[in-house]
């Protein structure tokens, strides 16, 4: 089993070797794009081309398999590869294979000591025998969902659309219903199993990775499944109390305000937050009093003001900040 004219999956990537995931999905895109088949019918140099852009693609953008790329070369690429018994084997030989079994050759029978076919033990064959392939599922892929705040939190379905790796090294363009459900919160991920790349050798296909990102509301806030929220007040409110309306995701409730409420005082709402979901029960709603103060009196209305109202400000922070 010769591994002549080894493959370099960056150089077929144009990046360094240090280059981060973002980096190569980049290089991949802009490549797969220029040679796609169907943007260049008939020209089989770039059909080739756009195969080998996908192959290392494949490789590189799976970690694990980019590890034992880095660290075994060329020989990594093989469906039926198997690291840990590599490693077992270099091992037994006194030492790393220095990427690419440093140019050693295991291929002929007694070589290196009369160790038979060096690949037969890595791939699980007999001396002699063919290796059964080795199945090995296929690359999870990322998209990026964005979502109002009241779709994320009452939950919804959004398509998306997306290019899938294919077995035979082209992408075909799907779109997807992706089901969001009640209560995702911003940074949350929605696992879709098998609608990632397929799997090489009859294995099973990667997940797609939705990242959910959560528009802000206009003035909901959230924690964990609360709600939060700030409602003004009149200062004749606050002092005789009242019956006011404040929205909820279900609409508006009505809302009493307790005579000689004071700015900044929080009252709840049970069940009005996040709906029920998950196992997990409805969570609350809470709303803090914002009393509005008038603009500037006239004399007379301040005057009037002073009569009715006890001006004890110094004595209340005293009190507050002692």
């Amino acid at each position: 089993m010769s591994r002549t004219n080894a493959k370099d999956l960056y150089r077929e990537l144009g990046v360094p070797r240090d280059a981060d995931a973002d980096a190569i999905k980049k290089a991949y895109r802009k490549l797969a794009q220029a040679h796609h088949p169907d943007r260049n019918a008939g020209d089989a140099a770039s059909e080739e081309r756009f195969k080998r852009v996908s192959a290392a693609y494949a490789v590189l953008s799976d970690a694990k398999r980019r590890r034992d790329y880095d660290e075994f070369g060329d020989i990594a690429t093989d469906p039926n590869f198997d690291a840990e018994q590599a490693r077992k084997a270099s091992a037994g030989f006194g030492g790393g294979f220095g990427g690419g079994f440093g140019g050693a050759d295991f291929g002929q029978a007694g070589g290196a000591g009369g160790f038979g076919n060096i690949f037969e033990d890595l791939f699980g064959g007999a001396a002699g025998g063919r290796a059964a392939p080795r199945q090995r599922k296929g690359a999870d892929l990322e998209t990026t969902l964005d979502l109002d705040f009241v779709d994320a939190v009452r939950g919804c379905q959004r398509r998306v659309d997306l290019d899938r790796p294919q077995p035979n090294g082209t992408t075909r363009r799907e779109s997807l219903t992706i089901r969001i459900p009640p209560g995702v919160d911003d940074g949350g991920r929605i696992r879709l199993a098998g609608k990632g790349a397929p799997g090489s050798e009859g294995g099973p296909p990667g997940d797609l990775m939705a990242k959910v990102r959560v528009r802000p509301h206009r003035y909901f806030k959230r924690n964990k499944r609360d709600l939060s929220m700030d409602v003004p007040i009149s200062v004749i409110e606050a002092i005789k109390g009242a019956e006011i309306d404040v929205p909820t995701l279900e609409g508006k409730v009505n809302l009493r305000v307790p005579p000689g409420s004071n700015g900044g005082s929080r009252l709840r709402l049970r069940g009005k937050g996040v709906p029920a979901g998950g196992g997990q029960a409805a969570g609350d709603l809470y709303v803090t009093l914002r009393i509005q103060v008038p603009g500037v009196l006239g004399p007379e209305q301040t005057r009037r003001l002073e009569e009715i109202l006890t001006d004890d400000g110094d004595h209340w922070r005293r009190e507050a900040l002692s």
